[in-house]
């Protein structure tokens, strides 16, 4: 079977793998082009394709993956069947008519729930318990194809965003094989998706890390769990951004009550902040500018003491 595999980001890597090592025929990986990061602004490539280049693969990087060019690309590999795992383009119907069989896509969700870019990240910020991996036959709408395989996975109370999706892609490596050796002896099925319980998970940006002190300890701890990476969960200590990268929920029914956003107490085992009946002790954080820092040494440097405000 002829494969052409798209992925561009860390949650792709473990899939293309297995299809490496488990010998199937990758006759082209398509990845994101090449993009300036960081503060030196130095050309980086994806993860995928710094895997595909370990294997010698071909490696394809359009930025417009839709233009009538491409789709004679597509059109001159002969393809079985297309693979795509966080990609980062949406693929036109005329794209996914291309292969011979058709387009599977690898979705970190259990859908119908959170369709979109981000769901590792909002079904933690949502408080889930659980979510899992989905793969499914791929239509132009996103993420709206039927389903053939779907594997779920426990959201431990310490998991982030990064140690989910460490999880969700190597449960996704797994799912990924089992759905090719379906559609190889061609015994898969496919079933709808029920449109009445769709929800969405889209891109995240930078002000949904915005911390609310008026929110509860729990849904804040979630915001800083699925906000870790990107954009980061964050407030605001005397006029400067301030990024929280750890914290625990600390309810007592007889504390003293305070304002949302107030310090109640300052020590080394964290800085205690009031919540919406409820209080959030932060254990790591980072002023902008500054490097991540354990409370103790943050206190150390700055004169942090109860009654201040977080907060704009």
């Amino acid at each position: 079977m002829n494969i052409v595999f798209f992925g561009s980001s860390d949650f792709a890597v473990s899939s293309l793998r297995v299809l490496v090592t488990g010998g199937y025929n990758i006759s082209c990986v398509v990845t994101q082009p090449d993009r300036k990061r960081g503060r030196g602004m130095h050309l980086e490539s994806t993860l995928v394709k710094q895997a595909a280049l370990e294997y010698g693969l071909l490696i394809h990087q359009p930025q417009n993956i839709n233009s009538a060019e491409q789709i004679k690309f597509f059109k001159s590999l002969n393809p079985d069947l297309f693979v795509v795992i966080s990609y980062g383009q949406i693929l036109s119907n005329e794209v996914l008519e291309t292969p011979r069989i058709f387009a599977i896509n690898t979705h970190a969700s259990i859908l119908p729930k959170y369709r979109g870019a981000a769901p590792i990240n909002w079904a933690i910020i949502k408080g889930e318990k659980a979510t899992g991996v989905t793969i499914i036959k791929m239509t132009e709408k996103m993420d709206a194809g039927p389903i053939i395989l779907q594997e779920k996975a426990v959201i431990e109370d310490l998991d982030t965003a990064i140690t989910l999706q460490r999880r969700l892609s190597e449960a996704a490596a797994r799912l990924l094989k089992q759905t090719l050796e379906l559609i190889e002896s061609n015994n898969y099925t496919s079933i709808p998706q029920d449109e009445n319980k769709v929800t969405f998970a889209p891109k995240l940006k930078k002000e949904d890390g915005s911390i609310n002190w008026k929110m509860s300890a729990s849904d804040i701890y979630n915001l800083i769990r699925g906000c870790v990476g990107w954009p980061g969960a964050f407030s605001y200590y005397k006029g400067k951004l301030l990024k929280i990268h750890k914290a625990g929920v600390f309810d007592l029914p007889d504390y003293p009550a305070k304002k949302p956003g107030e310090i109640s107490e300052v020590s080394k085992n964290g800085i205690t902040v009031a919540c919406l009946r409820s209080n959030l002790v932060i254990n790591e954080l980072q002023v902008e500018g500054k490097k991540i820092m354990r409370v103790e040494e943050f206190i150390a440097g700055h004169r942090i003491k109860a009654g201040e405000m977080l907060g704009k």
